[in-house]
């Protein structure tokens, strides 16, 4: 007893002596771990918590270890950090950071979830095998196909170095390629297929792996930690299984659980404690919020905890949200939870606690796979492989259970098949490890891969059982695992061999859709009678799919399929298994009343029999690699199999399916033959052959079935095989039912099946489908095409007119018993169809290698004309897309022409030479295509041989060898002849008759002279003789009906075609064909009837476009006329009022007769920017600024689309953590105003606005694309967003450009003031700080009235009305954005609140409108050019406004007030000619911004404009300088680029000289201007000076020419070599800085404003810093130019800073570059309707709007005010496609037109009119989020 009782608790041994705790008596760790862990669940209440788990792995790692933690932790630690992991901890260390690079070692990278991965189908064998980004940047793939996704689970993992997943050597740096490997497996896989089978599969155990050999980083490790380690994995192994014993499998509850059934659950709690607890299990189909509700409801928990535990069960797989002793309140919970679907258990609390020690344990098993011990990686996962494939010790004393219990057909199962087994019982978060811990192990060595799979061999059935029947959470099976063993070539042979895996899929298969599951298990063996019902659950699984992939999977590694051609067995259990399926859910024709119910069984049928028929592809393919003997074997038991279904008659036969087999006789051309009797129209026929697909496959073998290879082998032909062991009439019957099919096919399409409703449409479409057809429809008609060289062809022929029942019509009976004329004519064209594809189809008869295959359907999928890649995907077959050929040959046969603009896709054209291969009557083209592609052919060949009437000549066969070779002499057949002369006789007939064509004569005409060329082409002699023997209708043969045709005046196009028989026929039958062609007496005279048309045509057209020119001219008014009149007009008759054009409501015309307004839209913005303080790269920048703004900087050359390799390359390691995006809070607030051109009376502005509030009351749930509230309407006519209306008309004229010399009018100006008296109204209505800003220019100002309140109706009342809707914008946005500006301004209430109008509204327009032009523009056009008529009326209104409100500011006085502004402007400009300057100004004049006092002059008294510019462009200049000695004086000359040498000399003279003269009056501001002068040096300065000067002078003339378009036009000719800066000075006649010695007026002014700064500086009672604008070309964030490029470092790129996570769906933010959670559920704002982080976001940065780039969806956000659209992604694939969502996982490429366009719309500030035409357009009912 003793001995056990170290591992009870005292109370179990009832002994009553004080003890010390049991624990610390134990000595022995791994007893210790044992105690723990089997008291814990008492000793914790079950309460499971982040400490339990720190402990438990405390325990874990100090029983693991002993005494030997120092080998494993860095820098001696002694233990690890509490809840760390060693892997971790080691990662942190860089331990794994370089890794080993041993010749021949995997690389083994396991995919984390949401990683990229890549996948490279020229260099990969196959799918499955995939590159982590790390090995794939270190490989070259140029001009490879690459694909690249996300990993959606973890799992995968990376096969670089893995000598069986590549074509050859990748040459990755990380992983060599070892010539031992390969040879090793080469011999292995030889060895395996030279032995037998075992009866009894052998699984490799644990005593079968070999230490890896050959590792250079091994590591001595003592005896004892060995076996520390081995016994504490051991026992943590069997601790997790003694759990997961009485686990259950199943979590939904079929029956309502009552209270005894819970209690008497399986059970490891040796007490019964009756504590219990309630799990909710994850699935995939309840959302988040439906999951909160249900627990808000059931439990009493908040909904942020609802939430909380909903992350959990999603994250991990299932969480305990209850644990009580009451177990019926429990049972109730569950009851809840279960009748919404959702898994729940009830347990007791003791095994749920203990599930969740499993789990940790798994964890930190999955940490030891990631360790290593010392160098040593390979230590910890050999023990771990090792004890896993050990058998279980019976570690708990509390599970007394047996461990062999498992199953009866798993021999000595080890704790790995336990695993296997349990694997469903575990949740998604320990599952996802476990999958991770097999992966791991499988890259240790060959010997451990084989080890795993053969155990996952022996125990695949149960697991299928679990993932088809039981599994809730069907994407964490195991069973996916099978793909990364089913792949591995050795593998799959060795498990294939000897674990008949191969034939126990085959038999869960059976099993399964015949539906043999009891107790939920798939019956083994199946009983081979049991028949198949469409209706039942197998079928509606949506599982079964994944079943067949493995098969395929297996069946489609090499050595595999040498076991399959080699071994007889396998054909004949496939052949069992097909038969199954044989003639499934046949379909008959409803003939007299519509089918009432329509079934969809269709769909999970085809579902299955096209699984099925892609394993068929795969098998039929093995046998490639058979002998002779094999494969006529296979082919004899395929048939066997095929009659033993169709033809055995037994009790239980479905009579339906397998009608019996019954023979008639048919005369056809006065020769009976013994045929098949069957009414495609009255018995049951299906789509689905499966056994005939199979036979097909096997005829394909054509090099194996040639004569000389079969002759050694006893057989003479292909006949002679399939005739040995049955006779004719059975390969009649073989072929019938796939010729059914195609009769009943040419029935339904040509209407004969319409009251069978969709389905049968439906069925139709999926089995001609162009991706599909090759896997059933091409199979049926390859079988009738080798019918033709088994059979006698006549008899062959005479069964298809038989089954089409055309037999009458063929022989001369026009009418049909049961076919109207339109169906019989379509049944013709049917029949021809088929007959042009078995006689002319090479592809399968000549085993056409794939390339040229691929080459031949991609030429003919071009032909008709260029198109995208994705359009021609779905032309070809999904075989030949996937196949890694199909891209290059794509390359060869077609040019591509990338996408240009913006809406642009690229599109693949055919090269010239390529047409010589195109066949019209390709079997792939339906009727119109190949019309299309006829006339395409026809005009190239008129261009080409420049002849009328070409004729195309089709290619001869050229089948050279196989059984195929005697194809060509089916065209020696009279029942063919016979056809011939029928279908065009009846044809001439029926026209003659009619004097009209009768229905598809001309597509049967087509294809009857198609076929007859070719016979000339192939059999000429042969056909010409038949073509004159046979005579008959009235005695004629085919050359009579020929000679008829040739000149007939219905059918002039085929003139030249018949010619051309006729011509060849005439080489062998000269005189027969001489004595029946007889011209018309004069060909000449007979009009061909289409130029006659045609020349009508011509006649009418000219006609028509005579009486047109006469209209024109009588219409004397004429639009372009009128505004080149409007000047000579004024002169002479004053009275006609100048037009603005029409108002886009009423259509009348605009004048001044009737007040209008051009729509506008004014909206807050934070684009412009300022220069950012404290970073030096911005201003290394600045001092690299181009000459010109209005050249494009050079960052990113265009060079084509896709990008050069050599540039990707590079691009790899360009993009930093922000994207270099530019810092937000750098950006200036402010409001800008834009118009649409389009202008409305102000009456009829009213009208629509009431309009627009209706609608918004009848669309009460609609998301509108404008807000009432925001007072925004759209535009009627482009949909642009608006909120104001702007003035077009000045109420008066604007006066004469003052042009005195500069310094006269400085004289004349200061005169006038020293006049002038003091007034007191213009210093009441200036800014009390001094700053000399004017009140009435506010927007919150409180002395503004409306028009409203206002009485006297004055002249410009209109106006005013105008001035409101933008005063009422202004005030909303200003009350809500005081935050957002820095100028210091009055509280509001008082005068001369808010946002300052000139400055923030008009200045701030005019810079935007400046910027948004930078790096536009072309040689002899300045910045105003660039500038439209639009945006200059835009200008003029605004300053209109600013006039009218300083009209309103002085009501009470005459002259509108300009006169004392005027003053009050010059006043603030010329201090010292003032004498109360300094009093009331005391703001210095440095820090206002010198362009507003611009903006102000040119709305108040624009006749000064010429001189108050020369003097606001030196105080910018003095402006600049300070803000320069700020910036410089922060940053080091050392990280600056070098300027060489000054350039602009001439125009800013002594820079040294100037910028000491600005700050001499502040001495410590002298002192920091000396020390950057002296560091940067005078060049740099100068740079600088330039760069922030030339955006003021851009925008000066922006303002000049707006106000006077004439005197500050361009000059006609403009000296491109003077650069940008010169031009402007010259423009707006500035004098430059070089000249200021010169000027003592511009020198006293400055002086005056640098001394008023300079004082106040030293006083330092104002914040005198003073920000420069940021001078360069406005970017957005910089996106990598490669999309995968993004996820390289994403910890570091993309992680979002709420949640700290990288995020599965990321969005970046382009203004910021800040990375944040896209409609997640971690980031929300819970408070704001659950806005999700994007709306968050948006706030703190761009304001009112937001620009975002969704990663994973590839596709852009726009946002504004709450509402927002989705955008075109800038990145397109390498086919100039885009790629929603990476759903086809190319390789994506920033496009740079689409990026610009991107641009284009953020800087014209046109997100806002996006989104309301986006919104405009979809009438939603629930808001934008629901789109």
């Amino acid at each position: 007893m003793s001995g056990l009782s170290s591992f009870f608790p005292s109370k179990f041994l009832g002994s009553a002596q004080p003890q010390p705790s049991p624990r610390e008596r134990l000595t022995d760790p791994l007893s210790r771990l044992r105690f723990t862990l089997e008291t814990m669940p008492g000793s914790r209440k079950y309460n499971f918590t982040p400490a339990t788990r720190a402990e438990i792995l405390a325990e874990l790692y100090d029983a693991f270890w002993g005494p030997y933690a120092h080998l494993f932790l860095p820098n001696s630690n002694s233990s690890l950090p509490l809840h760390a992991t060693l892997s971790e901890v080691q990662a942190a260390a860089g331990l794994s950071k370089d890794p080993q690079v041993v010749p021949g070692r995997p690389c083994g990278h396991i995919f984390k979830k949401g990683e990229s991965c890549f996948r490279c189908k020229d260099c990969a064998l196959d799918d499955s095998c995939v590159l982590c980004s790390r090995c794939f940047e270190a490989t070259d793939h140029t001009d490879h196909n690459v694909s690249f996704f996300i990993a959606q689970q973890s799992g995968g993992c990376c096969d670089c170095g893995d000598v069986e997943a590549w074509r050859g050597s990748i040459n990755c740096p990380y992983h060599p390629y070892s010539q031992a490997n390969a040879d090793y497996v080469q011999a292995f896989v030889a060895r395996t297929l030279s032995e037998g089978a075992r009866i009894y599969p052998r699984t490799l155990n644990c005593q079968d792996l070999p230490t890896v050999k050959d590792y250079p980083f091994r590591v001595h490790v003592p005896s004892e930690l060995r076996e520390s380690i081995s016994r504490t994995i051991g026992y943590a192994i069997d601790f997790v299984l003694d759990t997961l014993d009485t686990s259950p499998d199943e979590t939904l509850m079929s029956t309502s659980p009552n209270e005894a059934v819970l209690r008497l659950q399986p059970t490891g709690d040796p007490l019964m404690h009756d504590q219990f607890a309630i799990v909710v299990w994850n699935d995939d189909k309840h959302s988040f919020d439906e999951v909160i509700e249900l627990l808000h409801d059931i439990t009493s928990r908040t909904r942020e905890e609802a939430s909380q535990i909903a992350d959990r069960i999603d994250e991990q797989g299932r969480d305990i949200i209850e644990m009580s002793g009451d177990l019926g309140r429990l049972a109730n919970m569950a009851r809840a939870i279960a009748q919404i679907d959702l898994g729940v258990t009830v347990r007791r609390a003791f095994d749920t606690f203990r599930e969740q020690v499993s789990a940790v344990i798994i964890e930190w098993l999955l940490d030891l796979t990631r360790s290593r011990l010392s160098t040593d990686a390979l230590i910890l996962r050999e023990i771990l492989a090792f004890e896993l494939l050990s058998p279980r010790k019976n570690s708990s004393l509390l599970s007394g259970k047996d461990p062999n219990r498992l199953s009866p057909d798993i021999h000595d199962p080890t704790r790995l098949d336990w695993l296997f087994l349990y694997h469903a019982r575990l949740w998604k978060r320990p599952r996802l490890n476990l999958k991770e811990i097999y992966a791991s192990l499988l890259t240790v060595s060959h010997q451990h891969k084989l080890a795993i799979a053969s155990h996952f061999a022996c125990v695949y059935h149960r697991i299928i059982d679990a993932y088809l029947l039981t599994d809730r959470e069907a994407e964490t099976s195991i069973k996916y695992f099978a793909l990364q063993l089913f792949t591995v070539p050795s593998v799959s042979l060795y498990i294939v061999r000897h674990h008949n895996i191969v034939s126990r899929l085959l038999a869960i298969i059976t099993a399964f859709f015949t539906n043999q599951i009891s107790e939920k298990r798939i019956a083994f063996p199946p009983n081979p009678d049991a028949e198949i019902d469409v209706d039942t659950f197998p079928f509606k699984s949506k599982r079964f799919m994944p079943v067949f992939s493995d098969l395929r999977y297996l069946c489609h590694n090499a050595p595999v399929q040498e076991l399959i051609a080699q071994n007889h067995e396998f054909i004949v259990q496939f052949a069992k298994t097909c038969q199954i399926f044989m003639c499934i859910n046949p379909n008959k024709r409803a003939a007299s009343s519509h089918v009432e119910y329509e079934t969809d069984a269709w769909i999970s049928v085809f579902n299955v029999t096209l699984s099925l028929s892609r394993v068929i592809k795969i098998y039929g393919e093995a046998f490639s690699k058979a002998t002779v003997v094999k494969l006529v074997s296979a082919i004899n038991t395929v048939m066997h199999h095929i009659l033993k279904s169709i033809t055995v008659v037994d009790d239980h036969r479905d009579l339906a399916r397998f009608p019996p087999v019954v023979f008639h006789h048919v005369v056809y051309g006065e020769t009976t033959y013994r045929i098949i009797d069957f009414d495609v129209m009255d018995g049951y026929i299906s789509f689905h052959h499966s056994l005939q697909w199979l036979l097909a496959e096997l005829f394909k073998h054509v090099n194996t079935l040639d004569e000389e290879t079969l002759r050694p082998a006893g057989f003479g032909s292909l006949r002679d095989v399939c005739l040995r062991h049955v006779n004719e009439e059975a390969l009649l019957t073989v072929i019938d039912y796939p010729l059914r099919v195609l009769a009943m096919i040419a029935q339904i399409r040509t209407g004969l099946w319409v009251r069978n409703g969709f389905a049968i449409r439906g069925q139709l479409l999926h089995y001609r489908d162009f991706m599909l057809r090759e896997l059933c429809y091409d199979q049926d008609l390859f079988i009738l095409q080798t019918s033709l060289v088994i059979l006698d062809p006549n008899t062959v022929f005479v069964s298809m007119l038989d089954r089409f029942q055309l037999l009458g019509y063929f022989s001369g009976a026009t009418l049909h018993p049961s076919y109207d004329t339109s169906h019989l004519s379509g049944m013709v064209e049917e029949f021809f169809y088929v007959l042009i594809t078995i006689l002319t189809e090479t592809a399968s008869a000549t085993k056409m290698p794939l390339p040229v295959a691929v080459r031949r359907e991609i030429v003919h999928a071009l032909a008709v004309g260029p198109c995208s890649f994705t359009d021609l995907v779905k032309r070809v077959a999904e075989r030949m897309v996937d196949d890694v050929c199909f891209e290059r040959v794509l390359r060869e046969v077609a040019n591509f022409k990338a996408p240009e603009s913006t809406a642009d896709f690229g599109t693949y054209e055919l090269k010239d030479e390529a047409f010589d291969e195109v066949n019209p009557f390709f079997y792939h083209y339906t009727r119109n295509k190949r019309e299309e592609v006829e006339i395409v052919l026809r005009n190239r060949l008129k261009r080409k041989l420049g002849v009328k009437d070409p004729v195309i000549v089709p290619h001869k066969l050229n089948i050279t060898k196989g059984p195929f070779v005697t194809l060509p002499s089916a065209f020696e057949s009279e029942v063919l002849v016979q056809i011939f002369f029928y279908g065009i006789y009846n044809i001439l007939t029926l026209t003659d008759a009619t004097d009209a064509a009768p229905p598809s004569a001309e597509a049967i005409l087509d294809q009857i002279l198609h076929l007859v060329m070719v016979a000339l082409v192939e059999r000429p002699e042969v056909f010409s003789g038949l073509a004159i023997h046979k005579v008959y209708e009235e005695g004629k043969n085919l050359v009579d009906v020929l000679c008829t045709f040739e000149y007939h005046e219905k059918y002039p196009t085929y003139r030249a075609r018949v010619r051309w028989a006729l011509d060849h026929i005439t080489q062998y039958q000269a005189g027969e064909v001489q004595n029946r062609r007889r011209p018309p007496e004069s060909v000449a005279d007979v009009e061909d009837p289409n130029d006659a048309k045609k020349r009508a045509a011509r006649a009418r057209q000219e006609a028509i476009m005579k009486q047109m020119k006469a209209q024109q001219a009588q219409v004397a008014f004429n639009f372009d006329d009128l505004d080149d009149d409007d000047d000579d007009d004024q002169m002479d008759t004053p009275e006609t009022p100048v037009s603005y054009g029409t108002c886009i409501v009423c259509q009348e015309e605009l004048n001044s007769t009737k007040s209008f307004g051009s729509l506008g839209f004014i909206q807050p913005s934070r684009q412009l920017r300022k220069h950012p303080d404290g970073y030096q790269s911005y201003t290394n920048e600045a001092m690299l600024c181009p000459d010109s703004l209005g050249r494009s900087s050079a960052m990113h050359p265009d060079t084509g689309f896709p990008p050069p390799a050599s540039e990707i390359k590079n691009s790899a390691r360009a993009h930093s953590t922000n994207f270099d995006a530019f810092p937000p809070q750098s950006t200036r607030f402010g409001l800008h105003a834009s118009i649409c051109s389009h202008m409305m009376h102000l009456d009829c502005f009213a009208v629509y606005s009431s309009s627009i509030r209706q609608r918004h009351r009848n669309q009460a749930t609609r998301n509108h694309p404008e807000s009432i509230p925001r007072k925004e309407f759209i535009c009627p006519l482009c949909k642009s967003l608006g909120n104001v209306i702007l003035p077009v008309l000045a109420p008066a004229p604007i006066p004469e450009l003052n042009q005195l010399p500069f310094a006269d009018w400085v004289r004349a100006a200061g005169i006038s003031i020293l006049k002038s008296k003091p007034d007191p109204v213009v210093e009441s209505l200036q800014f009390r700080t001094g700053s000399g800003e004017f009140v009435f220019w506010t927007a919150q100002d409180p002395a503004y009235q409306s028009h409203l309140r206002i009485t006297e109706k004055t002249d410009t009342h209109e106006l005013h009305k105008m001035v409101d809707t933008l005063m009422v914008v202004a005030k909303n946005i200003s009350m809500q954005s005081r935050h957002l500006r820095e100028r210091t301004e009055p509280e509001p209430g008082e005068r001369g609140a808010g946002m300052y109008l000139p400055e923030e509204l008009v200045g701030y327009t005019i810079s935007a409108l400046e910027v948004a032009l930078r790096g536009q523009g072309s040689p002899g056009q300045t910045v105003a050019d660039l500038i439209t008529d639009p945006q200059y009326r835009l200008v003029r209104g605004l300053h209109i406004c600013l006039t009218k409100l300083v009209f309103l500011g002085y009501r009470s006085r005459s002259g509108e007030g300009r006169e004392p502004v005027r003053q009050a402007i010059i006043k603030r400009l010329l201090p010292e000619w003032s004498r109360t300057s300094f009093t009331s100004f005391s703001h210095p004049l440095l820090l206002r911004d010198p362009f507003t006092l611009l903006v102000e002059t040119a709305a108040v008294a624009p006749d000064m404009l010429k001189h108050i510019l020369t003097l606001t462009y030196y105080a910018h200049l003095a402006r600049t300088v300070i803000g320069l000695v700020y910036i410089l004086n922060k940053s080091r000359s050392s990280a600056t680029p070098t300027v060489p040498s000054r350039k602009y000399e001439d125009i800013f003279g002594d820079t040294r000289m100037f910028f000491m003269s600005v700050v001499r009056h502040s001495p410590i501001f002298e002192q920091a201007a000396e020390g950057v002068l002296l560091s940067f040096g005078e060049a740099r300065i100068e740079q600088l000076l330039y760069a922030f000067t030339l955006p003021f002078l851009r925008r000066a003339l922006i303002l000049c020419r707006a106000i006077y378009p004439n005197q500050f036009a361009t000059p006609p000719i403009l000296d491109e070599s003077q650069g940008e800066y010169r031009q402007l000075l010259q423009i707006l006649d500035i004098p430059p800085l070089a000249l200021l010695p010169t000027m003592d007026t511009l020198q006293n002014a400055l002086s005056g404003w640098c001394a008023h700064y300079g004082h106040s500086h030293a006083a330092s009672q104002l914040n005198c810093g003073v920000m420069l604008e940021y001078s360069s070309i406005y970017r957005l964030a910089r996106l990598p130019l490669v999309l995968d490029h993004l996820y390289l470092d994403q910890e570091k790129t993309m992680t979002c800073s709420r949640c700290n996570t990288v995020p599965l769906d990321a969005a970046i933010c382009l203004f910021c570059g800040t990375t944040v959670c896209f409609q997640s559920h971690c980031c929300m704002d819970v408070d704001n309707q659950a806005r999700g982080e994007c709306n968050m976001h948006t706030r703190d940065c761009g304001g009112p709007i937001g620009l975002y780039f969704l990663v994973k969806r590839c596709s852009l956000l726009y946002l504004y005010a709450n509402n927002g659209a989705f955008g075109q992604s800038p990145y397109l694939d390498v086919h100039g496609e885009v790629d929603v969502s990476m759903r086809r996982g190319r390789r994506q490429y920033l496009h740079r037109a689409r990026w610009e366009d991107v641009h284009k719309t953020w800087l014209n500030h046109g997100i806002p009119t996006l989104i309301a035409r986006r919104l405009e357009g979809t009438v939603d009912s629930g808001g934008w989020e629901t789109l």
